[in-house]
C-alpha cells in the first residue's frame, strides 16, 4: 500500500493576517430585516402626512362646520338645517341636475382624447404636429379660453355668421338655458382633453404592440382592433381618465362658468363648485356653502366609485 502524501503547507508570512469566515449575527440580520420593512412606510410618510394635514383635517373641519348655522346662528349647532336648505334651494337643485348632465357627457370627454391618441399611436400623417396642437389648449387660463369663446359664441360672432353661410339661424349659445350648458361643457373638454391624451399616450406605451400587428395580420378592422385589443389592454388607463375627468369636469368649471355665464342663464349653468363661490362669497353663508362642499364630496365619491365597478365589470366580461 502506497504511503499517504503528506499536504502542502503554505508558509505564512509574519504580520500578515489570517483570514476571517464572516459570520452574520442574529442581531445584524433581524436589524435590517426591520429596516426593510418600516422602509415603504417611511417613504410614504411626507406624502400621507401633507395630506392628512391639507387635504383630511381640512374636510373634517367643512364637515364639522356645516352643521352649524350662519347669521344670527353663527356657531351654534343646528343639525342637518343647513342640508335641509340646499334640497329646497332651487338654484342648488339645479346645480345638481347638471351634474347628472355631466355623467352623461362623460363618455364624450373620454371617447375624443382616446381616440386621437390610437390615431396618434398608430401614427397618422402628422401625427407628430397633432401632438404639439391637441396638447396647446391645456396650457392656457380658463380666463383667457372663456374670453375667447364669449368672441366666437356671441349672437354676432363669427359661429353664428359660419353658421348662416349654410342656411342655418343664428343660434343664442349662451343665452339660451337649454343649450347654454352644451357649450360651456363642450368648450370645457376642447380645453382639457390634452392632458387625458397625454395619460392615454402613457398608456400606449406599455401595450403589446405585437398583439396589434397580429391582429392587423388576420384581417381585423380598425374598430375590431380598438373594441377587442386596445380597449382591453388600456383598461386601467380608462378607469382612470374615466376618474379623474369626473373630477375635473366636477370642480375645474368655475373659471369658465364665472367668465363665460356668470352661473346664467336663469341658473341653468350652475354647478356645485360654483354654487359654493355664490354662497360664500356673495351671499356670506359659510356653513351653507360647507354643506354643498360636503354633498358634492359624497357625489364624487359615489360617481367615481360607481365607475369604476362598471368599468371593471365591463372589463371581465370583455
Amino acid at each position: 500500500m502506497p504511503p499517504l502524501a503528506t499536504p502542502v503547507r503554505t508558509p505564512v508570512r509574519p504580520g500578515t493576517p489570517t483570514p476571517r469566515r464572516r459570520v452574520r449575527s442574529g442581531r445584524g440580520a433581524a436589524g435590517r430585516s426591520r429596516a426593510e420593512r418600516l422602509a415603504p412606510y417611511v417613504l410614504v410618510a411626507p406624502a400621507a402626512l401633507i395630506i392628512g394635514v391639507f387635504r383630511l383635517y381640512p374636510l373634517a373641519l367643512g364637515v364639522n362646520f356645516s352643521f352649524t348655522g350662519d347669521g344670527d346662528r353663527n356657531g351654534q349647532a343646528v343639525g342637518l338645517d343647513n342640508y335641509a336648505a340646499l334640497f329646497e334651494d332651487p338654484l342648488f337643485l339645479a346645480s345638481m341636475r347638471n351634474v347628472g348632465l355631466l355623467v352623461l357627457l362623460l363618455p364624450v370627454a373620454v371617447l375624443i382624447p382616446g381616440l386621437l391618441a390610437t390615431f396618434i399611436y398608430l401614427r397618422v400623417p402628422g401625427h407628430r404636429v397633432y401632438r404639439s396642437v391637441y396638447f396647446f389648449p391645456a396650457v392656457l387660463s380658463p380666463v383667457i379660453i372663456g374670453a375667447i369663446f364669449n368672441l366666437l359664441l356671441a349672437f354676432d360672432g363669427p359661429a353664428n355668421a359660419l353658421l348662416g353661410t349654410v342656411g342655418l339661424g343664428p343660434v343664442d349659445w349662451l343665452g339660451d338655458p337649454d343649450i347654454a350648458m352644451f357649450a360651456v361643457v363642450g368648450v370645457h373638454i376642447w380645453a382639457t382633453f390634452g392632458m387625458a391624451l397625454v395619460v392615454f399616450l402613457a398608456g400606449f406605451a406599455t401595450l403589446d404592440a405585437s398583439l396589434i400587428d397580429a391582429a392587423r395580420v388576420d384581417g381585423a378592422s380598425l374598430p375590431r382592433v380598438v373594441r377587442h385589443v386596445i380597449v382591453p389592454g388600456l383598461s386601467r388607463t380608462i378607469q382612470f381618465v374615466v376618474v379623474t375627468t369626473m373630477i375635473g369636469m366636477l370642480t375645474s368649471m368655475f373659471g369658465l362658468l364665472y367668465v363665460m355665464t356668470g352661473g346664467g342663464p336663469e341658473g341653468s349653468t350652475y354647478l356645485p363648485e360654483y354654487y359654493i363661490w355664490f354662497q360664500q362669497g356673495q351671499m356670506g353663508r359659510p356653513a351653507l356653502a360647507s354643506a354643498a362642499s360636503t354633498v358634492l364630496f359624497g357625489v364624487m365619491l359615489v360617481v367615481g366609485l360607481g365607475q369604476i365597478a362598471v368599468l371593471r365589470r365591463a372589463g371581465r366580461e370583455d
